[in-house]
């Protein structure tokens, strides 16, 4: 099989790659390894519930000017930031907006000055001044009361799903907060609905869709790549290839990965997870309790069917997030997201149709930390015509803007790339 451009992987960064290459006249064609499409953004549907795979909310970034910009439907509605925070066991009005902020517990009236002051000059903060410090150095330096720094430790957290200030390079998840101020959306019948539309798209424009089909190599000779080959032995010859696939596993595709960018990539990738706990529920115990962040416990609790349709017959499909480090242990964590239903949904148990829990699901598989040393792609330097994108591959970007970014600037390099190589080149004694 030949085509111009070929995409290893099928979520949003590959998908979202294969639309702008062949909307550009390209024959193109995605090779996924599952028999559907999607990756960590499908939608899973059990009793009549839609699933995520943990919780999934749009922000105001890339993703959501890109769907837009493709004419993407985004059914679902923006829910009420109204919630409350946990504090040593107890459920408390967390500061959301001005009602809020006064009648809060959780903040003196020297605090409640100093968020209300902040919450005015986040929305014009250059954030870029900061993309070389750490979150803990940003929130240390900048915040005085101890429980305004506590509260933008879980806001930030929330808004990244990183729970690692000393590591986390701070320019970015403020730019994130930025985002959320404007809102999220929640997304009918789950993300799975995106991938349906972004597929149904593709489709449209003639690319071609491999899917049950796992990568085995993706072979180049005198610095230009060749083809992919699959384990069934599929050869996909490609002037250009475009890897959405983990950088560990880019590089483990590659012969002699070593000797290119893509080992530093490798080198430098620090894997982000969260445990999540998703529950459909009859009705809910505590109807006012339907958003939660952990202030001193990395959790958040969220009811996403407060703004989307999420079932059938209208169960309230709530979702669990613990955020994760180095160490995890699944009964534990189990343990605190249960913990944390009881006591924002207390009997939620009585109410339960369906769940889903994921012990340790893949949330990024590297972020913008400190120890970044190496902006990933769009293009592998030492190989002509091999590019990678997806949330790894970032260059601000956060989640799933970093998917749709770096997929845009894969095809707009491999456009540029096509550009230049086909304007004549003249000679200088040819010149009159």
């Amino acid at each position: 099989m030949k085509y111009e451009v070929a995409v290893v992987g099928g979520g949003v960064a590959g998908l979202t790659a294969a639309i702008y290459a062949a909307k550009a006249g390209k024959r193109t064609i995605v090779i996924e390894k599952q028999d559907r499409l999607g990756g960590r953004a499908v939608s899973n549907k059990k009793k009549g519930a839609y699933f995520n795979l943990g919780g999934h909310a749009l922000y105001h970034g890339d993703a959501l000017a890109t769907f837009r910009e493709l004419g993407l439907r985004l059914q679902g509605n923006q829910p009420s930031i109204d919630g409350y925070g946990i504090w040593k066991g107890k459920l408390l009005t967390m500061p959301m907006g001005i009602k809020s902020l006064l009648a809060t517990p959780l903040l003196t009236w020297k605090g409640k000055m100093e968020l209300a002051s902040w919450l005015v000059k986040l929305g014009k903060l250059d954030t870029h001044r900061y993309d070389q410090i750490s979150l803990r150095d940003w929130i240390e330096g900048h915040l005085h009361d101890p429980m305004v720094r506590n509260l933008f430790y879980a806001l930030l957290r929330t808004a990244s799903y990183v729970a690692a200030p000393d590591m986390q390079a701070a320019g970015p998840v403020l730019q994130q907060l930025q985002h959320s101020l404007q809102g999220v959306l929640y997304l009918d019948r789950g993300w799975g609905a995106v991938i349906d539309e972004l597929r149904e798209m593709a489709a449209e424009h003639g690319v071609k869709m491999l899917t049950s089909s796992k990568v085995v190599a993706i072979e180049h000779r005198d610095g230009a790549v060749q083809h992919v080959r699959c384990e069934d032995d599929t050869r996909v010859e490609a002037k250009h290839i475009v890897i959405t696939a983990p950088p560990a596993v880019a590089h483990r595709l590659v012969p002699n990965a070593e000797s290119t960018a893509l080992h530093a990539w490798r080198e430098q990738a620090i894997e982000i997870t969260a445990a999540c706990l998703d529950v459909a529920l009859r009705r809910l115990p505590r109807p006012k309790q339907q958003f939660v962040y952990g202030i001193d416990q990395t959790v958040f609790l969220s009811n996403q069917s407060r703004a989307a349709y999420l079932s059938d017959d209208g169960a309230q499909v709530i979702s669990v997030i613990k955020y994760q480090g180095e160490d995890t242990n699944p009964d534990t964590d189990l343990r605190d997201l249960e913990q944390t239903l009881d006591l924002v949904q207390p009997g939620w148990r009585d109410e339960l149709v369906a769940k889903q829990y994921l012990p340790r699901i893949t949330v990024c598989h590297d972020f913008l930390h400190m120890g970044r040393q190496h902006q990933p792609g769009p293009a592998v330097p030492e190989i002509a015509g091999l590019y990678v994108a997806g949330e790894w591959a970032s260059h601000g970007e956060l989640l799933v803007d970093a998917a749709t970014a770096s997929a845009k600037r894969a095809v707009q390099y491999l456009l540029s790339r096509e550009e230049t190589e086909g304007k004549p080149q003249y000679a200088h004694r040819d010149i009159v």
